[in-house]
């Protein structure tokens, strides 16, 4: 037992040490990211080490995980949507906020590619995520577009009528109702 505790020490200690290794290299490349310098944050300048480094180095880590957000991020800023989506996959946290964020992403990256099918699945994952009036709202308009370019206008129409119902003073209310409307008139076009 007393070689098992020391093993587990080490290797606690040795994960500490890696994990602030992991937070020191990805401090520059939070800097280039604030900067929209998103080249640098992913690859680094050549005195300073990127997301890409950090998470493929340092995936067992909190930071080495924070990497691969930060990484898919910048992937869909450039353009990237194949690089966001393998990224954002890759991460996962405990934080409610930021995990329903990176599933947001993911669907906005399939949008963006023309995949409506899987877009909806993970805007359906942001929208059940801890459901709450800050951001489910938004989530939800982005499932409505989303059903909407499937071509499926009267699932469009009900989560647009979810969000009226649910969320009352959702900024994004008025655009639901408008929006709302315009699927119902879509759908019944569709159905004669």
């Amino acid at each position: 037992i007393g070689v098992l505790i020391l093993l587990g020490y080490f290797a606690y200690t040795y994960y500490q040490d890696q994990s602030q290794e992991a937070q020191v290299e990805m401090f520059p490349a939070q800097f280039y990211f604030e900067k929209d310098s998103f080249d640098l944050a992913l690859n680094g300048d050549g005195a300073s080490l990127g997301f890409l480094y950090v998470a493929e180095n340092y995936s067992w880590t909190k930071a080495g995980n924070l990497a691969n957000f930060y990484a898919g991020v910048c992937y869909m800023q450039k353009g990237q949507f194949e690089d966001a989506i393998d990224y954002l996959k890759a991460f996962n946290t405990d934080d409610w906020i930021l995990q329903a964020r990176a599933y947001s992403l993911i669907g906005d990256a399939f949008l963006e590619l023309e995949q409506p099918a899987p877009a909806i699945d993970h805007y359906n994952k942001a929208v059940n995520h801890e459901p709450n009036k800050a951001f489910t709202p938004r989530y939800m308009m982005k499932l409505g577009l989303a059903y909407e370019k499937s071509g499926n206008w009267s699932q469009a129409a009900g989560i647009y009528d979810n969000l009226i119902k649910d969320y009352p003073n959702a900024t994004e209310i008025q655009d639901a109702k408008k929006f709302k409307a315009r699927a119902e008139v879509e759908a019944g076009r569709n159905a004669s």
